[in-house]
C-alpha cells in the first residue's frame, strides 16, 4: 500500500515540524511558501519540489498528493484551507482554524461542498495525563463536574514579536488564538460548551510590539452547570511558568499541570487510583521558548487510520470550530464588540 501524499503550505518553524513527522509517516510531495528561502530550504532538506505560490501548487498537482497541510499565519487559515477544497484536497489545518465563527463556517460548509475531509491540529489532546483525564470524565469516575481552572501563563518576550506577523490583529488575531487555542479546545473536549462567559483583558508589557491583550481573566458557566475561570498571561518572567487545568468534581479532584498539561500534578478520586501514566513527547522546542507538547507525530498517525482503516477523526472541523467560537466570544467581551 502506498503512503499517505502530503503537500506543505507554510515552511515556517511549524511546517518545518510538520515537513519532519510527514517524512516519517507519509510522503512529502511538495512544499509552498511565498518566502523562497524558505522554500527551498525545506525542499532541498526533503528532495521535493518548492512552490511559491499556493494556487500554482494546487493547479499543477491535481492527482499528485491526497491531503495539503497548512501550516501558514492563522490569519490565512481561511484562505488557503477553502483553497484547496475547492482544488478537491482533503486538508489538515493548524491551529487555529480561523479566527473568527464566520471563517470557520465558511471552511466547513467548503468541505461539505467538496466532499473532502477537514482535519484540525490539536495535539494537547494526546498528552497522557490529558487523555486520562478525559477517559475518567467519559467514563463517569469523577461524576458530576463542579469547578474548573485553566492557568496558562507562558512568556512571550519581545523577539518572539519582532519582525513577525505574531503580535497583529489580521494575522494573529490573540494571544489566545496563538498561544492558549489548544488548551481552550481542552476545555470544550473535556467539559463541554460554554452557555455564559464574561472576559476582561490588558495588555501589561507589549504595547509597542502587540495589537491586543497580552493578559487575561474569563469567568465561565458551562452547558452542564460547572463553573470555570482562565487566567492567562504571556507576561512569566524569563520563560513559561505553568499550563494547568483543575477539575473539581463529584467524585474526585484532579489537576494537571507542568508547563504545558504534560504533569499529573493531584488526584484524589474515590475507590480509584490512577496508576503511573506512559512518559509523553518533549515539548516543541523554539530555541528561546517552548511550546505545547510535540505531539504531531500522532496527528499523521490519525490521518493515516482515517484514510487507511477509516477510523473517526481526532479533531473534526466542527470541534475546530467550537474553539473559534468560544474564543470568539471571549475577544467580544474583552474588545467590547
Amino acid at each position: 500500500m502506498r503512503k499517505l501524499r502530503i503537500a506543505l503550505v507554510g515552511c515556517g518553524r511549524i511546517g518545518n515540524r510538520h515537513a519532519e513527522h510527514i517524512s516519517n509517516y507519509c510522503e512529502l510531495i511538495a512544499v509552498c511558501d511565498i518566502d523562497k528561502d524558505k522554500a527551498n530550504s525545506l525542499s532541498e532538506n526533503y528532495s521535493v519540489k518548492a512552490y511559491y505560490d499556493i494556487e500554482t501548487m494546487l493547479s499543477e498537482n491535481k492527482d499528485e498528493f491526497d491531503v495539503v497541510s497548512i501550516c501558514t499565519p492563522n490569519g490565512l487559515h481561511c484562505e488557503h484551507s477553502i483553497l484547496a477544497l475547492k482544488h478537491g484536497f482533503n486538508v489538515l489545518c493548524e491551529k487555529p482554524m480561523a479566527l473568527s465563527i464566520e471563517d470557520s463556517n465558511r471552511m466547513i460548509i467548503q468541505a461539505e461542498k467538496s466532499n473532502k475531509r477537514l482535519f484540525n491540529v490539536k495535539q494537547n489532546r494526546f498528552n497522557p495525563p490529558v487523555a486520562k483525564l478525559k477517559e475518567l470524565i467519559d467514563d463517569g469516575v469523577l461524576g458530576k463536574i463542579y469547578n474548573v481552572q485553566l492557568t496558562c501563563f507562558w512568556n512571550r518576550n519581545t523577539d518572539y514579536y519582532k519582525n513577525s506577523w505574531k503580535g497583529t490583529l489580521d494575522l494573529d488575531g490573540g494571544t489566545l488564538y496563538t498561544q492558549f487555542s489548544h488548551f481552550i479546545d481542552l476545555l470544550y473536549w473535556i467539559v463541554g460548551d460554554v452557555k455564559h462567559l464574561n472576559a476582561i483583558g490588558k495588555n501589561f508589557n507589549h504595547e509597542s510590539e502587540i495589537e491586543f491583550e497580552d493578559s487575561g481573566v474569563v469567568s465561565l458557566e458551562f452547558n452542564n452547570g460547572a463553573l470555570g475561570t482562565i487566567n492567562y498571561s504571556v507576561n512569566s518572567f524569563n520563560q513559561n511558568m505553568e499550563g494547568s487545568l483543575t477539575l473539581i468534581c463529584e467524585k474526585g479532584s484532579v489537576k494537571i499541570g507542568g508547563q504545558y498539561l504534560n504533569i499529573l500534578e493531584y488526584s484524589n478520586i474515590e475507590d480509584h487510583i490512577i496508576e503511573e501514566l506512559p512518559k509523553g513527547n518533549k515539548p516543541n522546542n523554539y530555541g528561546k521558548y517552548t511550546g505545547s507538547m510535540s505531539n504531531h507525530d500522532k496527528i499523521y498517525m490519525n490521518l493515516i487510520d482515517v484514510f487507511e482503516n477509516n477510523k473517526p477523526i481526532q479533531t473534526s472541523a466542527f470541534e475546530g470550530g467550537k474553539t473559534v467560537e468560544i474564543i470568539s466570544r471571549i475577544y467580544d467581551q474583552i474588545r467590547g464588540n
